[in-house]
Order: structure tokens, then C-alpha cells, then sequence
């Protein structure tokens, strides 16, 4: 008898774990309490894949003798309850894929710049030439391309929700980016349970794997302090030199793992920022690890494209930049943003708060903010903590109103910044959505 598998939602991530099930010989059902998108139902009935939505039919899921969830259910929902009662075991499409995968898996996670890191590291694997795919938690799915191809790499950007959903899943590279309070709403606002969320992302390594982290983050440091780690530990920093497998000198990127090299000046990258500097150095080391060219890492950092909604130029209007950071959807994501700024910013501010506190931005907004235009349905906390460090504050309720009242509180020279240190889902689909109204209302001024 077939072993039966359900998956909760039909998004990419259920769609691609239904497919890979599939094609492994179980028996399938797909739920969704939503609507289904055509392209998945598509997808699904092509595979003769049984499925419902627009309601959880709780009789045959918890006939399932496994369950995959999409990341986006919460983790306390009266469903998930009784499956766990049942003992029904739940687990990521991450994990379910990842025991099919016969790739090298460099996987990549962090609070900020993991998105970037993975797409410069994808960037780099295509420059040389490696049969390499990027999934995850950049929006395709790596249990589709599991089941799709037979790849040499796959690069995996990985979320907290993700990685709390995985148990055997290995990493043969692994990327820590940093830690900093996210999603707290979703962790009983305690930072240790969310930092064990991202610490997941190296469990099972062992000595023959690699962990490449920021050597400067404090609280991974006070991490690596608890127990002992078997794998390679490469840390970089842009301050210290010592211990660390990369770092800046004089302005130039070091890497110092295997042999010395002096890649590049800090210049030379294609992505500009304090944080792209780290950013580029986890991947160069990843790409190190890979036995990558030094001459093809190089252009790869001085190449790259960047990411859409992430410090992204729309355009210059009547001498005022316009810049799009949907992505940015915690306060430290948005901290590296308006470091980035050269000129006077009118900071577009403001969703759902996940439990942000607000005071590490305090100095950085007096020095270079002249006026928080906030847009979200509740803006009082946000207009609460800013109303005694900037002196222009005001409300909006729509992408229109906000990119117009920008464009007016801006003056020539003025850069119009949204970076809104908030999730996105009181106004809009998601962040994509979010930026992309952002960048059609300012192409409409």
C-alpha cells in the first residue's frame, strides 16, 4: 500500500513537493484553504494530482502518514493541533526534497541579505559555468527542481519558517548572515526562539561541511560559544583580520582561506553599501569552498545586477531619486538601507509591525532623514517613537498617497526612499506587490 502523502497549500512550494511526491511513488493529496492559482491547478491536473480549496477537509488529512506544510501556515493553527495529536509527522518541502537531491546544497540564511547572497552566489556558479539552480525561499521551489532535473548545485535561500520545518536536511555549505529580531510575532516575541530557528541551518554538518557566518554579528558569536561546531568555520568581517576567512584591508577585499588572495577593491563591486560588502564576502567564500576562479568571482561581484525591491533605482524625478526597498520588512534591513544614503531621505515607512524595536534606527534617522511619510493601517507606534527625531511626520493609506506626499515633502538633490522595516500584508499581497505599486505610482508623477 502506498504511503500517503497530504500537502497544506498550493502555492510554488505545496505545488513542487506534490510533483516530487508523485514522481516517488506516494499517494497525494494537496490542500488549500484559499484559491488555488491557475498555473498550479494546471500543474496539479497534469499529474493527475487530487486536490481541493478553499477549505481543509481535516478527515483525509489526518489519514496522512507525513504532512508538508507551506511556510506560511502558522505554526499554531487548530489544523496543525490535531495533526499533532494524531503524531502526524510535519515537515518543510525544504526537508522533503532534500532527501532526493543529489546536488551539493549551499543554503543561505540570515535576518537580512540572504536573497542578495543567494543570487550572488547562483551568479557566480552560472559565471563558471556549474549545472546550478537557485530555490527556496526566493520564490521557486527546490522539491520542482528536484523533481525536474538532476542538478550539481542547488542554491537554497532559507527563511526561519523553512528551516523550523526541517530535521535531517544536511547543508554542505551553509551561510549565516546575521541575526537580528524578526518575525517575533511569530516566536512568542522571544529572540532565542527565533535565533534557534535560524541556528537550524547547520545542524546535522559535519566536519567535511562548511559554515560561513559574520564574525562580527554578537549573537551568533554568543552562539558558536555554546557548544563546539565539527564543520570548517569560515567567518569574515569588514573590522578585525584575525581568524577571520575574509576580510577588508586598505580597502580591499581579503580572502584568507587555502591561500591569500587580494581580490578586489571594495570599489570594485557591483553592489555598493557596508552591507554588500559582507554580502559579497560570504559569497566569495562560498564560491572558494567550490574551488571557483578568483578571475570569475571577481567579475561576477563587479557584474552583478542586484535584486529587485532591494535598494533598487526606479528613477530621478525633477532631481529626486526615487529608490525602491520593498524587501527591507524588518528595522535592521532598513538601518543598512538609509546607511546606503548619500543625500537628504524622505523615508516611506510603515505595515505590519512583528514586534520592532524602533531604537536602533534613532541616530541613523536624525542624521540623514528630513521627513517619515508612514503608510500602513495602524501607523501610532511608528508616529509615537519618530515624533521627537524628526520634526515632518504624516499619515497615509495607500502607495498613491505616500509616493505623492514623498515627492512633495522632497526637494532636488533628495532621495525618496521606501524602506518600510514592516511586513506588507495590511495593504498589499506581499512586499513584491508593495514594491512594484511603488515603482509604477512613481513612474506615473
Amino acid at each position: 500500500m502506498k504511503k500517503k502523502i497530504v500537502i497544506l497549500g498550493a502555492g510554488e512550494s505545496g505545488t513542487g513537493s506534490a510533483v516530487l511526491a508523485h514522481k516517488q511513488g506516494f499517494d497525494v493529496f494537496v490542500s488549500d484553504k484559499g484559491v488555488i492559482r491557475q498555473k498550479y491547478r494546471e500543474i496539479l491536473s497534469a499529474y493527475d494530482i487530487n486536490w481541493e480549496e478553499g477549505k481543509h477537509t481535516e478527515e483525509i488529512i489526518l489519514s496522512a502518514d507525513e504532512i508538508i506544510k507551506s511556510p506560511g501556515i502558522p505554526e499554531d493553527s487548530p489544523l496543525l493541533i490535531s495533526v499533532r495529536h494524531r503524531n502526524i509527522k510535519i515537515v518543510s518541502e525544504i526537508e522533503f526534497a532534500g532527501r532526493y537531491a543529489k546536488g551539493k546544497k549551499i543554503c543561505v540564511t540570515g535576518s537580512n541579505g540572504k536573497t542578495t547572497v543567494t543570487n550572488l552566489i547562483y551568479h557566480i556558479l552560472k559565471k563558471a559555468g556549474m549545472n546550478a539552480v537557485m530555490v527556496g525561499n526566493v520564490g521557486n521551489s527546490f522539491a520542482m527542481a528536484v523533481a525536474d532535473n538532476s542538478f550539481d548545485f542547488y542554491v537554497i535561500e532559507l527563511s526561519s519558517f523553512q528551516l523550523d520545518g526541517m530535521y535531517e536536511f544536511k547543508a554542505d555549505i551553509a551561510v549565516l548572515m546575521n541575526i537580528t529580531p524578526d518575525h517575533l510575532d511569530r516566536y512568542d516575541y522571544n529572540l532565542q526562539n527565533y535565533v534557534d530557528s535560524k541556528l537550524r541551518i547547520t545542524q546535522n554538518q559535519t566536519k567535511s561541511d562548511y559554515l560561513i557566518y559574520w564574525g562580527d554579528d554578537p549573537v551568533i558569536n554568543a552562539e558558536m560559544k555554546k557548544k563546539s561546531y565539527n564543520m570548517t568555520l569560515l567567518p569574515f568581517s569588514d573590522e578585525k583580520h584575525e581568524g577571520m576567512a575574509a576580510y577588508v584591508s586598505d580597502n580591499n577585499l581579503i580572502i584568507d582561506y587555502l591561500n591569500k588572495t587580494n581580490l578586489m577593491t571594495i570599489y570594485e563591486l557591483a553592489l555598493k553599501g557596508r552591507h554588500n560588502i559582507y554580502n559579497s564576502m560570504a559569497a566569495s567564500l562560498a564560491s572558494k569552498v567550490l574551488n571557483i576562479r578568483k578571475e570569475t568571482i571577481r567579475e561576477s561581484l563587479a557584474d552583478f545586477h542586484g535584486v529587485e525591491h532591494r535598494l533598487e533605482p526606479v528613477i530621478t524625478v525633477c532631481g529626486i531619486k526615487f529608490i525602491n526597498d520593498s524587501k527591507a520588512t524588518n528595522v535592521n534591513s532598513a538601518w543598512y538601507a538609509l546607511e546606503c544614503m548619500e543625500t537628504e531621505v524622505v523615508w516611506i515607512v510603515g505595515g505590519i509591525d512583528k514586534g520592532n524595536d524602533y531604537s536602533e534606527l534613532f541616530s541613523i534617522v536624525k542624521k540623514k532623514v528630513k521627513a517619515i511619510v508612514c503608510m500602513g493601517k495602524d501607523n501610532r507606534k511608528i508616529i509615537d517613537v519618530f515624533s521627537d527625531k524628526v520634526a515632518t511626520i504624516i499619515e497615509t493609506g495607500s502607495m498613491e498617497e505616500a509616493v505623492r506626499s514623498s515627492y512633495y515633502l522632497a526637494k532636488k538633490g533628495d532621495t525618496v526612499l521606501l524602506s518600510p522595516a514592516c511586513a506588507s500584508f495590511d495593504l498589499f499581497k506581499n512586499y513584491e506587490d508593495r514594491g512594484h505599486q511603488f515603482k509604477t505610482v512613481v513612474r506615473n508623477l
